[in-house]
């Protein structure tokens, strides 16, 4: 991390980013990457602008020449915190009255083929079509391919992350008590993320009974029973950004003798899943994984979501670890492992852990105990 600011990561970070930036927008035959405010300029130069109705983008040429940040005189201090003036990017500032798609166009050759990050509001990307005399290409090939594996950087972060919303998980007997209601202990939850080293609580699941039976539930004025099944899915970012998401499933009380053997079916399957991942593999062949457990067991149509989604900068990113995605997993990759199991009108059960794609197998973010946490 930088020494003054953990707000970002070291200006180096961010200049080697750039760098492969260019190899790979070579590579997919584009000369320019345009890419306003949102996760993929925190990526690349480690702002965390916001986007507005005035333009901001990062302009990056392949032909190697200084990048560019086209920004708005009045947003000049939204750069203060990132790595552009340490890298020297060229700052291409402008007040009302000038047209800034124009200003990106002309920092570029004629005839430039540009790409766009797939988040760009078509608030600028209409306009910059116009100025391009045609709609950019998706900067998809080349960010996604950079977004994807994670650097030691990232990992260290995600590593943060996860340690801090076990932290989290490790006091929900201060919350989960029956009679409390979903939304009561949400909110304690939402307090303990921050507390814990979050920045922010970005979601918080409080699915209890027949609540937890909705993988997306959130909370509600429910009051929790005595024998509930609860499922709490929680997480957010810590600095520099990256995010934590983990899942464990508790019971008020002693659990009858059917949600014990469901539970042990879930838990060997989210164990499958994770032994499977290496490089090498697909990730279909990750979600094969713990749904043929389930499926052995007889819940397989109990399992109605995809096991994983990538993590990073945004909570859901590339790669999904979803049936049909033949994209073979490699050193650095991380996302979910979060098979479940839903019985609607009666309950659900999900367990969720972070992993890490090592250089033989999966690395987990979180270490707190798998099973039914009897509260």
């Amino acid at each position: 991390m930088s020494s003054h600011t953990e707000s970002r990561f070291a200006a180096d970070v961010y200049g080697e980013r750039l760098e492969r930036a260019v190899e790979l927008m070579r590579a997919a035959h584009l000369d320019a990457l345009l890419i306003t405010p949102g996760p993929d300029l925190r990526y690349l130069i480690g702002s965390a602008a916001e986007s507005f109705e005035r333009l901001t983008c990062l302009v990056i040429s392949a032909d190697g020449a200084t990048p560019s940040v086209v920004i708005p005189k009045l947003e000049l201090a939204s750069l203060e915190g990132s790595a552009a003036g340490e890298l020297g990017l060229q700052v291409l500032d402008w007040v009302d009255g000038v047209d800034p798609y124009q200003v990106v166009r002309s920092t570029l050759h004629a005839g430039s083929r540009v790409a766009v990050a797939d988040a760009m509001p078509a608030l600028h990307l209409i306009p910059l079509a116009g100025a391009f005399s045609g709609l950019p290409a998706s900067a998809t090939p080349v960010l996604r391919e950079m977004r994807m594996i994670k650097d030691a950087a990232e990992i260290d972060a995600l590593r943060r992350a996860g340690a801090a919303i076990d932290r989290v998980h490790a006091r929900m007997g201060e919350f989960l008590v029956a009679g409390r209601t979903e939304a009561e202990v949400g909110a304690d939850i939402s307090a303990a993320i921050v507390e814990e080293g979050h920045t922010e609580a970005a979601f918080v699941i409080v699915g209890s009974g027949p609540h937890g039976a909705d993988p997306h539930h959130g909370v509600s004025e429910r009051r929790i029973g005595k024998g509930d099944v609860v499922v709490i899915d929680i997480g957010g970012p810590v600095e520099p950004g990256y995010y934590s998401d983990s899942t464990r499933t508790y019971v008020l009380g002693e659990p009858s003798a059917a949600i014990v053997d469901r539970f042990a079916a879930l838990e060997r399957a989210q164990a499958a899943a994770v032994a499977a991942v290496r490089p090498g593999v697909s990730a279909q062949s990750v979600d094969a994984a713990a749904r043929d457990v389930l499926t052995e067991a007889g819940f397989g149509d109990a399992f109605v979501h995809r096991t994983g989604h990538g993590i990073g900068l945004s909570v859901h990113e590339e790669p999904y670890i979803v049936a049909g995605n033949d994209l073979v997993l490699q050193q650095g990759m991380a996302f979910s492992v979060e098979p479940g199991i839903y019985f609607r009108g009666s309950w659900g059960a999900r367990i969720e852990d972070i992993v890490v794609v090592t250089e033989d197998g999966a690395e987990s973010m979180n270490t707190r105990p798998h099973g039914l946490t009897v509260l």
